[in-house]
């Protein structure tokens, strides 16, 4: 394995946190861009070409076995696995924010929204959930039992070091491709507060700051069998829903086929339980100690709960062309970000309106298509959609991509280079810094919002989208 590189952990804390955390994993890039953000700092350092993107035009069996070398690479060993510490981790991340003291923090689900929200206030996001991959080698994307009772193994590894945590393995062809048949992928939830996040809300949180806990309501069938570790086949990310995932789905042997699996192979381990939330949900546990720990120090705690992301991306946009304008800005201009392709700081900079799609399935670009038809038109609505690096039944296609930038009055514009080679190429988030420093600069820079008024038009704005604030 190659050497990890060097972390923002404190000295002689092992195994670094940018070595654990999932490179690309959503909550990795939403803190970062947060962390940038709140410096005054563009997303221009982040991401870089994969091996994948050499292959755009090669046969799929050769994609395939690219991508399955490049996830080796990076995923852990299950030695690696037993070493992570998860309270380093939490350290790692609160250590990229800025050392000032702050109006308010997120906690919770990751969104793309809770990084706008999060520049918006002033103030950092904080992850409940972290993802890692490690090492299946004799691994088969088609074989959901035999990842299970990988997965189930390392995270024993994992929880045996780290008991305030419950793991959640997400086995997904649909949203992985390939790479769920060469590495498993694990969302770490933290079950509490973790101390590293105590101390940096206790030392930089203003008098009386609000904490608001962002949750992602969505469910998903899991097997949980009480031992820390549970299992789900597929997820509400892939665009597909629960019934799809069955052996005798057509949307399952195309996305098999697609992954390089075959359908006679595909043997789920059967689900009795209630389904719960899905791999973005927050532990209740994690919720009574957040709870517990803003009590005790006297600071509000508020829930955002929303029960599909589209409600939040939908809400976070119009909160912010109320802000723009209220500031003497137009909020006219819309940029339509989707998965790692975001950079809050260059949105402020030229005062956009943002609307995040958490990825390119279709039921997200409808999502945003929706919400344009029964908003306020915008003279400019610039698109950057992001390759997923796969191929699904449930993907949106350029025509409907081009159909969301065609709400633009005047400028009417999807992104050239995230469209060569969709869906299969890899786009690094940097992508979407080059393309937003090429809008005009609006300076200067609105005032932050207070957590307050922030509240008070997410309510309103959100109620009808099903956002529940409180």
């Amino acid at each position: 394995m190659p050497k990890g590189q060097v972390g923002l952990t404190a000295e002689g804390a092992g195994l670094a946190g940018d070595r654990v955390v999932a490179a690309g994993s959503t909550a990795r890039v939403l803190v970062a861009a947060t962390a940038r953000a709140l410096r005054g700092d563009d997303c221009a350092d982040l991401g870089h070409p994969t091996p994948l993107s050499r292959f755009t035009g090669a046969p799929e069996p050769v994609r395939r076995a690219a991508a399955a070398r490049a996830a080796g690479r990076v995923a852990l060993t299950p030695g690696q696995v037993a070493e992570v510490d998860t309270e380093r981790v939490a350290r790692w991340i609160v250590d990229q924010y800025p050392r000032r003291r702050y109006p308010g923090v997120l906690l919770g689900s990751a969104h793309g929204a809770a990084a706008h929200l999060a520049v918006a206030l002033g103030v950092p996001w904080l992850p409940a959930t972290f993802e890692l991959t490690a090492h299946w080698t004799q691994g088969a994307v088609d074989r959901p039992r035999a990842a299970l009772d990988h997965g189930a193994a390392l995270a024993a590894r994992l929880l045996a070091g780290n008991a305030d945590v419950h793991v959640r393995q997400v086995h997904c062809p649909a949203s992985r491709g390939a790479l769920a048949g060469a590495a498993v992928s694990l969302a770490v939830r933290w079950r509490r507060l973790p101390s590293a996040y105590a101390r940096f809300l206790a030392d930089r949180l203003e008098p009386d700051a609000a904490v608001l806990l962002l949750r992602d309501g969505r469910t998903w069938p899991v097997l949980d069998e009480g031992r820390g570790h549970s299992f789900q086949v597929g997820s509400p990310a892939s665009g597909l829903d629960p019934v799809d995932f069955h052996p005798d789905a057509h949307a399952l042997r195309q996305v098999l086929r697609s992954a390089g699996g075959d359908g006679a192979h595909w043997e789920p381990p059967e689900v009795s339980t209630p389904a719960g939330y899905a791999e973005h949900g927050v532990e209740s546990d994690f919720d009574h100690s957040a709870r517990e720990w803003t009590g005790r120090h006297g600071h509000p705690l508020h829930q955002v709960f929303f029960p599909q992301p589209d409600a939040f991306s939908a809400a976070t946009a119009d909160l912010y062309r109320r802000w723009l304008r209220r500031c003497g800005k137009t909020g006219d201009r819309l940029v339509v970000e989707c998965g790692r392709l975001l950079d809050p700081w260059q949105v402020v900079r030229a005062g956009m309106v943002p609307y995040w799609c958490e990825n390119a399935t279709r039921r997200r670009v409808e999502g945003v298509e929706w919400w344009l038809a029964g908003s306020e038109p915008f003279s400019s609505v610039d698109v950057l959609p992001e390759p997923p690096g796969v191929r699904s039944p449930a993907l949106a296609g350029l025509p409907q991509w081009l159909a969301v930038a065609a709400f633009g009055r005047r400028r009417r514009s999807l992104d050239r280079g995230s469209a060569r080679g969709y869906p299969v190429t890899s786009v690094p988030t940097r992508r979407a810094t080059e393309v937003l420093r090429n809008q005009p600069y609006d300076l200067p820079v609105p005032p932050p919002l207070r957590v307050g008024d922030a509240l008070d038009v997410l309510r309103d704005v959100g109620a009808h989208q099903g956002l529940l604030v409180c």
